[in-house]
């Protein structure tokens, strides 16, 4: 879901590693769920149960995470 993200290369995953960084120094829950659903391929339901918070607050948090993540990573292609 997050292949629309502007990722070319190597630099482009070292931008996201710094993004994700920042994403998770603002919101810890936020930069967790991003991992564990790109990182770890894991299901809304599983992160639920993992997180121990409402499947709703996990696709609320995953859609804004989403949306930083790309404008953070629309910036850094843009320099």
């Amino acid at each position: 879901e997050l292949a629309a993200l502007p990722l070319k290369g190597d630099a482009d995953l070292l931008a996201l590693d710094d993004a994700l960084d920042q994403l998770s120094r603002m919101d810890e829950r936020q930069g967790k769920i991003v991992e564990m659903k790109f990182f770890g391929g894991l299901s809304a339901p599983e992160i639920s149960q993992v997180l121990g918070i409402s499947r709703a607050t996990v696709d609320r948090d995953w859609a804004t995470a989403r949306v930083w993540l790309h404008r953070q990573m629309s910036r850094t292609a843009e320099l």
